[in-house]
């Protein structure tokens, strides 16, 4: 099959090129390089530099491919508060314009959908039927790409399927970007020696899921036919505490290093948990990759320890 991954060059996106290269696929990557790297791009992808932006090169990128995981964004909540006009353009107009490109041959669309539409709904754990409560921009644009994948579904007839990532962590996630997942910035602090920062008390929680399992989560979404649309959490259903989490990371990486409690941000949700069930039901398995082993992984990327079976 011919593939287009839109941010192939970002975090999750190049992990999942990989695995369609090594299934045998072909892969277009469209990429404006603007958080991803080339560093991180599989030599075998064909690659094309151009933000979703531009219709003009969505539409030249998907002339000819069977499918489109479309996972460019910008996806950080205080940039989408900071540049909230910009940032809506990237992350719901660039999905209007990936679905309208796919339209003309009804080619199926695996989108990266958030938690972050929940917002503060406090329903633990989290389901798809729960009400979407989105508290920042980032997490509005998310919800709105599911409202255009129904419309994209219903009206134009293309199928879609949204996939809600809670909290992605693994190797290639920048840690010197500020708007960087909690573990990478962790990891790298204690591979420095220098102090974890924990706002808040440390007791908030969050479900943290490993990026091979998200790419895996992909895979089936594109491979399970689908007819209409459809929306899935990615995550595990454990919890895990901002608090616990600093110890893992020292422990798995055979350091100790000051934990330094500040004033807890405004907006930050104190838990973040799913459901997995419909997820297994769909594609008969969840993400099984325990923070433990995960972080063994990422250490290991990053030259520590021995990589976890």
């Amino acid at each position: 099959m011919q593939y287009l991954v839109t941010g192939g060059c970002g975090f999750i996106g190049s992990h999942l090129v990989d695995k369609l290269l090594a299934d045998g696929h072909s892969v277009l990557v469209l990429d404006d390089l603007s958080t991803g790297s080339l560093d991180n791009l599989n030599p075998e992808a064909e690659f094309v530099r151009g933000c979703i932006t531009d219709q003009a090169a969505v539409d030249a990128a998907m002339r000819n491919v069977d499918g489109v995981f479309h996972l460019a964004a910008i996806a950080s909540v205080a940039r989408s508060n900071e540049e909230w006009s910009w940032t809506h353009k990237v992350n719901l107009t660039g999905f209007v314009h990936v679905a309208d490109a796919a339209r003309a041959r009804k080619c199926p669309v695996v989108y990266a959908s958030s938690a972050a539409i929940y917002g503060d709904n406090c329903a633990l754990p989290l389901s798809e039927t729960d009400e979407p409560r989105p508290m920042t921009a980032y997490g509005a644009d998310k919800l709105g790409c599911e409202l255009h994948g129904r419309v994209g579904a219903l009206i134009h007839g293309i199928p879609t399927t949204g996939l809600r990532f809670f909290n992605v962590y693994g190797p290639r996630q920048d840690p010197k970007s500020p708007y960087s997942g909690v573990i990478s910035i962790f990891a790298d602090r204690v591979m420095r020696g220098e102090p974890l920062k924990v706002f808040g008390d440390g007791h908030q929680t969050r479900d943290f899921v490993y990026v091979g399992d998200v790419v895996r989560c992909l895979d089936a979404a594109m491979q399970t036919p689908v007819r209409g649309a459809r929306v899935f959490n990615v995550c595990t259903g454990r919890a895990t505490s901002i608090r616990e989490l600093a110890h893992l990371v020292m422990m798995a990486a055979g350091r100790e290093v000051a934990v330094r409690y500040l004033e807890a941000r405004a907006g930050d949700i104190h838990a973040s948990i799913g459901d997995p069930r419909r997820l297994r039901s769909a594609f008969g398995f969840k993400p099984e990759t325990s923070v433990g082993t995960g972080l063994m992984q990422l250490l290991s990327s990053l030259g520590v320890g021995e990589k976890a079976a």
